[in-house]
């Protein structure tokens, strides 16, 4: 088997992750057209900076302007500590009381809403000497985690008499940024706490990105963007334009195999396609394994130099097929699957619509076996 590996790069596996960082230095100064004067921004980087790869993607957000950097959890805080990335990190999600002396020792800090919280953060300091570092987490209506309101403001008064304990911030999260009355009635209880409170000094931040581009009214002085730094849309209100976002993420595959099925042939599991006509197939070597659904077999494409082209058969999991016929392309001549291929685009978006699902959810579920190339 001869490959066409004539290509910008080569990677050890025909299928890999693109990451293109001018997109997310374009999305990050789009972003700070919204914030309010004097306001910081803030990354969230979860989930492996939503499957862009965190470690790769910090350094570039904190070029950009990023203040502060959010993760799900202690060891996704570890791991950019590691990586010597020294920027304040706050873990957005609960931390268990055994991981307060991790969170102390390496200078990340974390989310309180409980008395268990507090003890643990004496415990903390009695053992380490460091204060912990603490945003007091408010649940305004997510029903998630956080402190209710009605609770917040003696909670948050006790923590600021603690000498074990270094207050640095006040948040919540909204649970429908799209919809402006839920979001309007999350943010009167939010403010009914940091409004009785000592806020000097502190942080102080409730907008996501949908909110960070539709609500400029809202006092804040730390803004947090997560899907928006990738170019990917959230859900707004209606009526509320878009900013001009870029897409940083592409995926690609290289064709392994070229070859033709007869009409009447089926293709790959369960015969879910049947060849009306005589089919030139090409098949990449990218599954539900890599991290595309199943449920997407036969109703996506793929861009090759420049043209669309349909995916056929059950995705499998290591593999798929599609229809080239007509195309003059190659072995080793690749097939992008979201991205751009000249004046062609797939979006996530159009994935994410075909499943009824949200854009984060597809990105985040792109495999660490799938190499990440990083491009400008």
């Amino acid at each position: 088997m001869q490959f066409n590996r004539a290509s910008y790069l080569n990677t050890r596996r025909d299928a890999w992750v693109e990451i293109n960082l001018d997109s997310i230095e374009k999305n990050i100064k789009e972003f700070k057209k919204y914030l309010k004067p004097g306001a910081k921004l803030f990354a969230v980087v979860k989930a492996d900076a939503y499957g862009h790869g965190a470690v790769m993607i910090a350094p570039v957000l904190l070029a950009s302007g990023v203040d502060f950097l959010g993760v799900a959890s202690i060891d996704e805080g570890m791991q950019l500590r590691e990586a010597k990335i020294n920027a304040p990190i706050l873990v957005l999600g609960a931390v268990p009381v055994w991981a307060v002396d991790w969170a102390a020792t390496n200078n990340i800090s974390i989310s309180v809403f409980s008395e268990e919280h507090i003890e643990a953060c004496k415990l903390s300091y009695e053992k380490t000497k460091v204060k912990p570092k603490v945003h007091v987490k408010i649940d305004t209506g997510m029903n998630r985690i956080g402190v209710r309101p009605d609770r917040a403001v003696e909670y948050i008064q006790k923590i600021q008499k603690c000498d074990f304990i270094e207050l640095e911030g006040i948040f919540t999260h909204f649970a429908s940024a799209e919809e402006e009355a839920r979001t309007e009635e999350q943010y009167k209880k939010f403010k009914s706490v940091v409004d009785n409170v000592d806020t000097k000094g502190l942080l102080i931040h409730c907008c996501n990105t949908a909110a960070v581009i539709s609500y400029n009214y809202m006092d804040y002085n730390m803004a947090r963007v997560g899907i928006g730094i990738y170019g990917l849309r959230p859900d707004l209100p209606q009526g509320v334009i878009p900013p001009v976002l870029h897409q940083a993420v592409s995926l690609r595959g290289r064709i392994t195999n070229i070859h033709k099925a007869d009409k009447d042939e089926g293709v790959s599991y369960s015969h879910t396609f049947i060849a009306s006509r005589p089919t030139k197939i090409a098949t990449i070597p990218v599954g539900y394994a890599d991290g595309v659904p199943r449920k997407l077999s036969n109703k996506i494409y793929g861009i090759i130099n420049g043209k669309k082209v349909k995916q056929i058969g059950n995705i499998t999991m290591d593999q798929m097929m599609f229809d080239i016929s007509g195309c003059d392309v190659h072995e080793g001549d690749i097939i992008t699957l979201l991205g751009q291929d000249g004046a062609e685009f797939i979006s996530v978006d159009e994935w994410a619509d075909i499943l009824g699902t949200i854009n984060y959810e597809l990105t985040c579920a792109l495999k660490v076996r799938l190499a990440r190339v990083y491009t400008r």
